[in-house]
């Protein structure tokens, strides 16, 4: 599973995550946003399961997938989408793209209540 938060100019932290009941040693988080490493990104086992955060450029797609105990990988299955890799099987990818800013929470163009934001015509 992913989150994903805004974290200044250009810039976005996603939270991967795996569900605690996965049983794994260790779990790692491996894609183009670490050269593939297999060891660059450790997850952490907390109350809610492995996780791992990363600061990732915004406006991008990253593929990805999980590495258990060094040898079995796993996709995300709630990723943003999948794309094939050169080994017959799919990658999980995430993408960057921020939804558009809430309008409440940039003043000046908060609009009244009983008004609704149009984002196409703004």
């Amino acid at each position: 599973m992913i989150t994903k938060e805004p974290k200044g100019y250009g810039k976005v932290r996603i939270t991967f995550s795996m569900p605690a009941g996965i049983w794994a040693d260790t779990v790692h988080l491996v894609g183009e946003f670490n050269n593939w490493s297999p060891t660059a990104n450790p997850m952490q086992l907390g109350d809610n399961g492995w996780s791992v955060s990363l600061e990732l450029d915004v406006g991008k797609a990253y593929p990805y997938r999980y590495l258990i105990n060094g040898s079995v990988w796993y996709n995300d299955w709630r990723a943003d989408g999948y794309e094939p890799n050169e080994l017959g099987g799919d990658n999980s990818v995430v993408t960057t793209h921020l939804l558009p800013p809430d309008p409440c929470t940039q003043p000046p163009v908060c609009l009244p209540p009983n008004r609704s934001w149009n984002w196409r015509y703004g």
